[in-house]
């Protein structure tokens, strides 16, 4: 069984949502490491009257704290031990919800890059009517080459197939318009490299394709994934709220009814569903948490973990890569 370490001190609920999320995961049999203060985590968990392995940082990295300097800084930070850890092969991945760009620092200079990677991407997943879809780079790298959005493509496409269970992946590139032509010399010039590249290139895809289920991939720069996926996340967020609004008018017992459905579409849009995205072309399985994430959060995210780590996808990875 993989075993999960969890930088138990990073994200804005840190170590109270941490720490019984990492306890709900113990209990849906993930093997999970804590690491971060010792003595904080110990009282934590006494709350609660249950144990937890630990390992000791008593250092934290600040979400304004530049991720590298941090990283010299800061070598007993949580996060920068638990990619240690990694490398060590004490554990089989790692999960944070504390700075994304230090959880990044940490898997690439610690961890490190699998080879052939230019730059690792962060891949998201977006719910769809059917299979959901993966949306990448979403926060990672905010200014690409053409040829690092054609292997965010190849690395797309293999995490689909090992995560997501897809024949086939059809990979499509954001754009401002589904024509050829459109886009920046960015898109264009990525669009040549992925219709000749070895995956399902299904051309370029507006924003507003992507919940339609026309690719299994969406491929697009740091920046503008980033801003993407916290604008629907918005939108879901107050979609959702209207209409829970507008049953909450109707009759006692139409409500009833209508309350459970309401409730699982409400769960569907929610990004706690999935708990976090994986960090794809590292040698081990990394997982970025939301950074105001809740239990539910972090237990989903170690269940992400795990599951990369025990269908080998950073293994599928290099081979696919060499």
């Amino acid at each position: 069984m993989a075993r999960i370490a969890l930088d138990a001190m990073g994200g804005d609920h840190a170590p109270t949502e941490t720490v019984a999320g990492a306890l709900d995961a113990a209990e849906s049999d993930i093997d999970v490491v804590l690491v971060g203060d010792k003595e904080r985590l110990t009282e934590e968990l006494s709350n609660h009257d249950a144990s937890l392995p630990i390992v000791d940082a008593p250092d934290v990295v600040g979400m304004g704290d530049d991720p590298a300097s941090a990283l010299r800084e800061k070598p007993e930070s949580s996060v920068s031990v638990a990619a240690k850890l990694v490398k060590e092969g004490a554990v089989d991945g790692f999960v944070s919800a504390g700075s994304t760009g230090a959880a990044m620092a940490a898997a690439a200079i610690l961890v490190g890059r699998i080879k052939g990677v230019s730059r690792p991407a962060i891949a998201t997943i977006f719910p769809t009517p059917t299979t959901p879809t993966l949306v990448l780079d979403s926060g990672a790298n905010p200014d690409v080459k053409p040829e690092q959005l054609a292997q965010f493509g190849i690395m797309g496409s293999v995490a689909a197939e090992t995560l997501l269970n897809v024949d086939h992946p059809r990979v499509g590139l954001l754009s401002n318009g589904e024509e050829k032509g459109k886009g920046r010399d960015l898109e264009r010039a990525a669009y040549e490299l992925l219709e000749s590249g070895p995956t399902e290139f299904v051309g370029n895809l507006e924003g507003r394709d992507i919940a339609s289920d026309r690719a299994d991939v969406i491929v697009t720069d740091g920046f503008t994934g980033n801003i993407f996926l916290k604008t629907t996340e918005g939108a879901a967020k107050l979609v959702a709220n209207y209409f829970l609004e507008a049953v909450s008018q109707l009759a006692p017992e139409v409500q009833e009814q209508v309350f459970p459905a309401a409730a699982a579409v409400r769960d569907r849009l929610d990004y706690e569903t999935y708990g976090g995205a994986q960090l794809l072309g590292v040698r081990s399985v990394v997982v970025i948490a939301h950074g105001s994430s809740s239990r539910v959060a972090i237990r989903n995210a170690l269940a992400m973990a795990k599951d990369g780590a025990e269908r080998d996808l950073p293994g599928r990875l290099t081979a696919e890569l060499a």
